[in-house]
């Protein structure tokens, strides 16, 4: 059989909602919050598949906006796959993830976004 030949990884932009609630199930009130933040990197780490996470400000506002016990059940957030800047950077692309701000969840799908000029 042949082996099908991987695409080279490229700048990219996807919009998606995390569930917060499955992924923070049974887990002791104070650490609910900063481990809400590490899933949303282990999550974003397995869509963009980039080991170099970094979380906007925003978000993290988000995640503690109601305590570090009672965490959002579901949050929005856009991961945009960008080129690393910095030359001797071990990996070539990093991923930013920012907050977007949603009325419902419903009907919501995992989407490609194009960029905005």
């Amino acid at each position: 059989k042949d082996k099908k030949e991987k695409k080279p990884m490229d700048v990219i932009i996807r919009e998606c909602t995390i569930n917060l609630h499955k992924r923070l199930h049974k887990t002791t009130f104070k650490k609910r919050a900063p481990k809400a933040l590490k899933e949303i990197k282990l999550f974003a780490q397995k869509m963009m598949k980039t080991d170099d996470v970094r979380v906007d400000v925003q978000l993290n506002k988000f995640v503690w906006s109601k305590g570090v016990r009672n965490v959002p059940t579901r949050v929005r957030v856009r991961l945009h796959r960008k080129r690393n800047e910095d030359e001797e950077a071990a990996d070539q692309f990093y991923t930013h993830v920012t907050h977007v701000k949603v009325k419902t969840f419903k009907e919501l799908e995992t989407k490609v976004v194009e960029e905005e000029a």
